[in-house]
């Protein structure tokens, strides 16, 4: 697991990738209240394109997103060997894609609006499983 390193703690980095603004501007915060480490994207290509892949302890992804969805983006973080639990969070109450994502290997499914503590439970058992 990879480690941040703030104020001379290290801290496990965890991304969020998500296309609602109001999720990438609270998630980070209450994560970092948690002891995380924390940084938002706003698209499956953002994060791509980041110095964050390599750093990622933890991903907390959005399924459904314009462009690669968070599945999709799931998949290619699979092909690239980019080993890092992700927990999926979503606004649709759909049990197949629950059970899609979790069968492809998914370490946790959330969904909207979830509970401080739920998520945190999520991200625990996450970082258990690295």
């Amino acid at each position: 697991m990879e480690l941040l390193k703030t104020n001379g703690k290290e801290r496990p980095l965890l991304s969020v990738v998500d296309d609602d603004e109001s999720i990438r501007e609270s998630l980070p915060d209450l994560l970092r209240e948690f002891g995380f480490g924390a940084r938002a994207f706003s698209s499956a290509e953002e994060f791509l394109s980041s110095d964050c892949l390599d750093q990622t302890s933890c991903l907390i992804l959005d399924i459904a997103m314009p462009g690669m969805s968070g599945p999709e983006l799931h998949q290619e973080l699979k092909r690239r060997g980019a080993e890092m639990p992700v927990i999926f969070i979503t606004g649709q109450k759909d049990e197949t894609i629950r059970s899609r994502v979790l069968a492809q290997g998914a370490a946790g499914f959330l969904i909207k609006p979830f509970s401080d503590t739920a998520l945190l439970a999520a991200i625990k058992t996450a970082l258990k499983a690295v």
